[in-house]
């Protein structure tokens, strides 16, 4: 397969599961603020949002002050940011129209209504009551590509650029939502184990739709942090966890070696992060710094991103 082709395919995935996880971001944030107390002090769940998705920088540059309007308006239309719902939807239907002939019907169809659809929604339509309704639509359309995708793609180098795409940008979402629940929402020790501490932790686990699935594995309706943090990167029955995503980037690199015979330093790095992960203890993570492990697992997946593509010529 051509490097431009593949590069394609894995950034039609990865833009797709970024327009989730930005509905997902954007929905905790949304709830945090409702939450009494939100606006004291350091609690600035708005600018703890920007900052999950690496999105403050590009904020300051075009407004002063952090509004929740400003905020959504940017997180979800804003074409200048390219993170933003509309800007990731469109990105990924362009790489989607460039490799066409390589996707099924259903799978293009998926992608194409889904922009069709946002690009009908106008800003101003964007109320404080109707923000809730359209983050869920955003997630079910991408549902639906991810189904389309999954259900009618052959198994072959075309499905696995686009799961590794997918996963990459999954695991480093995950990483992020936990590191501002744990370093910046909650900076005070002396919050811990608060009412606001453990509602915040619960908007977590709704962000990822964990919820429900943490309170069944772990039968236990108290939110513990050490379990939520292991939840979410050591267990790999939670399909957003870190090992998880890894897993499924392990078996997607496979794919790639089986079909072309041949691996890459891409395919070490994969395995080396899976290890660690498979062999992680939570305690040992929460004595050496949790935030400390969080930041060193997104340089490594973004390290492992730019390996992938230049061992497959992406250009």
């Amino acid at each position: 397969m051509l490097g431009r082709t593949a590069s394609s395919l894995y950034w039609m995935s990865r833009y797709m599961e970024r327009a989730e996880n930005m509905a997902r971001l954007l929905e905790v944030g949304y709830r945090i603020s409702l939450m009494p107390g939100a606006v004291e002090g350091h609690r600035d769940e708005w600018r703890s949002t920007l900052q999950s998705c690496a999105c403050d920088l590009a904020y300051e540059k075009k407004h002063q002050d952090i509004t929740s309007a400003r905020v959504i308006d940017f997180l979800i239309f804003d074409e200048d940011n390219p993170s933003s719902i509309r800007a990731s939807i469109k990105t990924a239907r362009n790489n989607g129209r460039a490799v066409r002939t390589a996707l099924t019907r259903d799978v293009w169809e998926s992608i194409n209504t889904t922009w069709n659809e946002l690009a009908q929604v106008k800003p101003s339509s964007m109320t404080a009551d109707r923000l809730p309704v359209f983050l869920e639509w955003v997630k079910q359309r991408v549902m639906s590509f991810r189904g389309a995708l999954l259900g009618t793609m052959l198994r072959n180098d075309t499905y696995c650029f686009s799961q590794i795409g997918n996963f990459l940008e999954r695991a480093d979402n995950t990483a992020r939502i936990l590191d501002v629940k744990y370093f910046i929402l909650l900076p005070k020790a002396t919050d811990v184990g608060s009412d606001l501490d453990m509602q915040q932790w619960a908007q977590i686990l709704r962000s990822v739709s964990g919820h429900r699935s943490y309170r069944w594995f772990y039968r236990d309706s108290n939110y513990r942090p050490w379990l939520i943090s292991e939840f979410l990167i050591l267990r790999e029955e939670m399909p957003r966890s870190l090992i998880f995503s890894y897993n499924w980037i392990n078996r997607g690199l496979a794919g790639l070696a089986n079909l072309y015979g041949r691996s890459y330093d891409c395919h070490d790095q994969a395995r080396e992060t899976y290890d660690r992960l498979k062999g992680g203890n939570m305690e040992q993570i929460f004595q050496s710094g949790l935030h400390e492990f969080l930041q060193g697992f997104i340089t490594g997946n973004s390290r492992l991103a730019q390996s992938i593509s230049a061992n497959y010529n992406f250009p």
